[in-house]
Order: C-alpha cells, then structure tokens, then sequence
C-alpha cells in the first residue's frame, strides 16, 4: 500500500477516534436527558388530556406543546410531592401508604427492592450505606460496590457485609455480593463519584483512591456468594 494511502488513513482514523472522544460524552448524556424527557412526558400526558377536557384551547391539541406541558406539569407534580414529604403530615401520611403496600406480596417485594436501590444510590456520605471495593468476580480483581448492610454469620458469628454491585453503563442492573466484613475496602468515595465512575466505565472519576488493605488480604477465606439483584 502507498505511504500516501496510509497516511491518508491513519489520518482519517485519527480524527474519528478524536469526533468519538468529543461526542460520545455529549450523545451519552443526551441518552439520558432523552429518556428523562420521555419519562416525564408520558407521565403526563394524562394530566394534560384533562386539563384539554376541562379547557378544550386550541393550543393544548398541538402535540409538541403537550409534550412540553407534560414535562411541566410533572415536574411541578414532583415539587408539589417533595414538598409535602417533607412536612411531618406528609411523611406520616405516606408511611400509612406504604405499609399498605406491604401487605400485597407481589408489589411489597418489588416496591421495597426499589426504595432500598434508591435509598442506598442517594445516601448521605457519612451514612452506613458506603462506597466500597471488594473481590469481584474473581480474586484479584476490584469491583466498585455499595454497602448497604452489615449482618451476622449465624454460625460462627462472623461480621458480614452486603453488597450490591452494579454493572457498568447500566447500573440499573446489579449483583447482591455477601462476604465478609474484613474483605471490604472503603474506598473514600461519595456515592456521586462512583456513579460517575459506573456510568461512564470509569473514564469520570475521582484522581486516586483507596485500593489496597492489608486486612483480609492473605487470609484465604472462601469465595463469596453471588446472587444477581
């Protein structure tokens, strides 16, 4: 092949690879603010269909406004619900709420599974929910995990820790990990850093963290359990 031609196509490799590095990151996070606006759009749009019934405007037929209305009015939805959480009536009325849902099998498994992915996602720095290392899927191989528990080996009365693990890019999907406490490497990350770090396949990311700890580390201890969350 000609010095030419090969030039000619590592120059035009070059420049793509550099297009994808600059818009991957902008496409990825129009990925997102698509499907948010999708979202909120749907979940209003009922609430625009009644307000067109109870004020039958022209301009409420046209669909690209009722998108935009829709996203409105559920975003102000969710203000007017954050708002009423955080009154100490509100919180007492959605406690007797959910322990409703409790009490229906199916729904109390999947809604509880979810308030706690959630809970766990949003928790606070210095909470017990952490931002941790541990083993995974094989020894010698470092896996970004939430701690979100600490239990008891009913046997040897061994410290546990439940972790979940999520998959990168679509944390949406996870593993439940449980070993024990010892083996579990508290990295000093907040839970904003590390999603960062998971979503993006750790290309955001905090500069260092803490990856090693002599505690646990020779002790040849089982491997852990595994079961997809």
């Amino acid at each position: 092949m000609k010095p030419e031609v090969v030039h000619a196509l590592r120059h035009l490799q070059r420049n793509i690879l550099a297009g994808i590095i600059t818009i991957g990151p902008l496409f990825v996070t129009w990925m997102i603010f698509s499907f948010l606006f999708e979202t909120f759009a749907k979940a209003g749009l009922p609430l625009v269909h009644l307000f067109a019934a109870v004020f039958p405007l022209d301009w409420l037929n046209d669909p690209v406004f009722q998108s935009i209305f829709a996203i409105l009015l559920t975003l102000i939805l969710l203000y007017v619900v954050g708002r009423v959480m955080s009154q100490v009536v509100g919180r007492q009325a959605f406690g007797l709420f959910e322990s409703m849902l409790e009490r229906l099998p199916f729904i109390a498994k999947v809604y509880t599974s979810v308030r706690q992915l959630i809970d766990t996602m949003m928790a606070k720095k210095d909470s017990s929910q952490r931002v941790v290392l541990i083993d995974f899927p094989i020894r010698g191989q470092k896996c970004i995990g939430f701690l979100t528990r600490t239990l008891t080996d009913s046997a040897s009365g061994r410290p546990l820790a439940a972790v979940l693990v999520p998959n990168a890019i679509n944390p949406t999907s996870a593993f439940l990990q449980i070993l024990p406490l010892e083996l579990v490497i508290e990295t000093g990350m907040t839970m904003e850093q590390a999603m960062s770090m998971v979503m993006t396949g750790g290309a955001v990311g905090p500069e260092s963290v803490i990856y090693s700890s002599g505690v646990g580390a020779e002790d040849g201890a089982a491997e852990p359990m595994t079961a997809e969350d």
